[in-house]
C-alpha cells in the first residue's frame, strides 16, 4: 500500500472529492505517525467519503491549529506530541477521563464545539485483551513513567479494577500525582516491586533507544521479570526492544506498543463516525510487510 506525502494513501486520494470529510492528526514531528494509516484503512473498510492526514503543527500552536481546523469544517483530530496538554486546555468540553488525565488524544466536533477525549488507556486495555487475554481486575500492575501516556494507562488500570498499580518516576511528586488517578489502587514505588507484578509496563521513551543493553537504561532490570508476567513497552519502534527481548529470554510474555495505537485509533474512529471501527481491517494496514514504524 503505498503512501503519499501527507499519509493519505493512493488508491484513497483518488476517491476524494469536494464533499469529502476531512480528520488529521496533529503532531510535531507527524511525518512518520501511522494514523492516517490506519484511520484510512478503516473508512474504506466502512464505506465512507473520509479522509485522514497528518498536520504537523509546532509547539505552542495548538490553539491556532484548532481554531483554524474549525475555520476549514475539519470533523475530528487525533492529538499526539507534544499537544496533547495543551489541546486538553484549549477545546471547548472534555470527556471526564481526559479531564482527570489534563491531556487529549482525540478531538472531534460534537455541533457545539470541539470535545476532547483520550482513548490511549482504553486501547492498550483492548490491545492485551485481544493479544494476551489479559483483564486488569483483580492484578497487580506496575507502570514505569508519569508522562501522558503513564497517565492514560495509569487510569485506565485503575478504573479497570487492578488491585493494585504501583507508578516509579524518576520524580516523587510527579510520580504521587500520577499513581492518584488509579485511585485507592494507586501508590509510588520502586522496581524492586516489579517482580510481584502481573502486568510491567515501560511508559517512557527508554525503548526507542535501540542500543539500550544494560541495566543502567533498562527501565526494569529484566531479571527481575520472568514466567508469569506480562512485560509491555509502548515503544513499537523497534518492534522488539532490547528490554523486550531481555524479558522475553526469562519467560516472560511481552507486548510492544503497536497494539495500543490501532486500539486507540479504532476508538477515535467510533468517536468521530458513529460505526463501530474494523479493528481486523486496521490492524492489516499495519502489519503488512513493509510497514514503517515510529512512535506516535
Amino acid at each position: 500500500m503505498e503512501t503519499g506525502d501527507r499519509g493519505v494513501d493512493r488508491d484513497v486520494r483518488r476517491e476524494l472529492s469536494a464533499a469529502t470529510r476531512v480528520v488529521g492528526v496533529m503532531g510535531f514531528p507527524v511525518a512518520h505517525s501511522l494514523s492516517p494509516r490506519l484511520h484510512n484503512a478503516a473508512f474504506a473498510e466502512l464505506g465512507l467519503d473520509w479522509v485522514s492526514v497528518g498536520f504537523p503543527v509546532p509547539a505552542g500552536q495548538a490553539g491556532t491549529a484548532l481554531a483554524g481546523a474549525r475555520a476549514l469544517g475539519i470533523v475530528g483530530l487525533s492529538v499526539t506530541m507534544p499537544h496533547k496538554e495543551d489541546v486538553a486546555a484549549s477545546v471547548d468540553s472534555c470527556s471526564p477521563t481526559a479531564a482527570r488525565l489534563g491531556a487529549v488524544n482525540c478531538v472531534v466536533d460534537d455541533g457545539g464545539g470541539w470535545h476532547g477525549d483520550s482513548t490511549d488507556g482504553a486501547g492498550l486495555l483492548a490491545a492485551l485483551a485481544r493479544s494476551h487475554g489479559f483483564a486488569p481486575d483483580g492484578t497487580r500492575c506496575l507502570v514505569v513513567g508519569a508522562g501522558g501516556a503513564a497517565r492514560a494507562v495509569i487510569a485506565a488500570l485503575g478504573d479497570a479494577g487492578a488491585a493494585e498499580v504501583v507508578v516509579v518516576n524518576r520524580t516523587p511528586a510527579r510520580g504521587e500525582v500520577a499513581a492518584g488517578l488509579a485511585g485507592p489502587a494507586g501508590r509510588t514505588g520502586t522496581v524492586d516491586d516489579a517482580p510481584g507484578c502481573d502486568l510491567v509496563v515501560n511508559a517512557t521513551p527508554a525503548g526507542m533507544d535501540d542500543v539500550a543493553d544494560g541495566p543502567t537504561t533498562w527501565p526494569v532490570d529484566p531479571d527481575r521479570l520472568g514466567p508469569g508476567q506480562l512485560v509491555v513497552d509502548l515503544v513499537y519502534h523497534p518492534a522488539l526492544t532490547p528490554w523486550l527481548a531481555a524479558a522475553a529470554d526469562r519467560g516472560a510474555r511481552t507486548a510492544n506498543g503497536l497494539g495500543m495505537l490501532v486500539h486507540q485509533a479504532a476508538l477515535q474512529i467510533e468517536r468521530w463516525t458513529g460505526h463501530p471501527a474494523p479493528v481486523e481491517a486496521m490492524w492489516a494496514s499495519v502489519t503488512d510487510p513493509g510497514t514503517p514504524g515510529g512512535p506516535t
